[in-house]
């Protein structure tokens, strides 16, 4: 992560790699993901492993936080950010990591249902979201 980071300051480290950061996932992921503006020229790291996500608007700024790992500033989305991106993404993440990461970060209390449910509707994604948070609250 830090080497991308090195290389593509403006991406945002995303989905399961930020799952993976946060501990909410028991994927290893064999690639670094890396969300970037949908309008902006795809970063060639030939010698890494990159899968690059175009995000765009809200979904590209929204939840943003700045680490530092190994005095490198590293862009990564919030924990309740990178749920709802796992549901909105859940054709390439595999909705059973979606729905790991979700009970998973309810639990760890690394955000609450309330955050959760905001960020979804800032994203547009309540509708996909909804009936898992519904069955975490009853």
């Amino acid at each position: 992560m830090v080497e991308v980071a090195k290389r593509v300051p403006n991406g945002v480290v995303c989905l399961i790699s930020a799952l993976s950061f946060h501990e909410l996932t028991t994927q290893i992921p064999g690639e670094v993901w890396l969300a970037v503006d949908r309008k902006a020229w795809a970063p060639r790291v030939p010698d890494l492993p990159v899968r690059i996500v175009r995000f765009s608007g809200a979904a590209l700024t929204l939840g943003v936080e700045n680490h530092l790992i190994e005095g490198v500033p590293v862009h990564v989305y919030s924990a309740a950010k990178t749920v709802v991106d796992c549901f909105r993404y859940r054709n390439k993440v595999g909705i059973d990591v979606a729905v790991e990461a979700l009970r998973d970060c309810v639990s760890a209390r690394k955000a609450t249902v309330a955050e959760l449910g905001e960020c979804a509707r800032q994203l547009r994604a309540e509708n996909v979201i909804r009936p898992y948070l519904e069955s975490l609250i009853t």
